[in-house]
């Protein structure tokens, strides 16, 4: 597939971060996912138990257990996030394992142990939320930077832009 010439799987969108440090500044790199199939797969979606009453069998969604579930699946669906977003910034962690899912929310506790505050954990993972988001700034700056790009249409036309002083024979064109 090419879009006005391009192939998209070449122009991955990154989101930078870069934190101030003494010395030598700390820079983030995150990408948006393509998709979450290998976190579905990994961690399957938790399912209720079930409640009979009278009107038949439903889905006992107060149930403490499967509440429980339900938190610790949406911690590890961010901590994949931000995780896999941040692969381009070649993270070392610390307790993180990519093979393991219940360490993956870990990520928030790896930074803060190695001098990151709250408000750079905070921005970290703003920068992997933005980078698997679609926003109208976004946008806007895309459509600025396309505009800026294109030659305007009276210089890009194939017309000659003044007539031809003489025609084919030589003649001068009258004007």
């Amino acid at each position: 597939m090419k879009i006005g010439g391009l192939d998209p799987k070449l122009l991955p969108p990154e989101a930078i971060l870069v934190l101030p440090r003494v010395g030598s500044d700390i820079v983030l790199r995150a990408r948006g996912l393509p998709d979450m199939d290998e976190f579905y797969k990994l961690c399957p979606e938790p399912v209720p138990p079930a409640l009979l009453t009278k009107e038949g069998k439903k889905p006992d969604l107060k149930d403490t257990g499967y509440l429980q579930q339900e938190a610790e699946h949406r911690k590890r669906r961010w901590g994949y996030i931000v995780v896999k977003s941040l692969e381009p910034s070649e993270v070392e962690w610390d307790t993180v394992k990519l093979d393991n899912p219940a360490s993956w929310a870990n990520w928030d506790d790896d930074l803060k142990a190695n001098g990151f505050t709250a408000a750079e954990r905070n921005r970290v993972f703003s920068l992997c939320l933005e980078a698997n988001s679609l926003d109208e700034r976004k946008i806007q700056q895309a459509r600025e930077l396309f505009l800026a790009g294109r030659p305007d249409k009276a210089q890009s036309s194939s017309s000659p832009s003044i007539g031809q002083p003489t025609t084919q024979s030589g003649e001068r064109v009258p004007g």
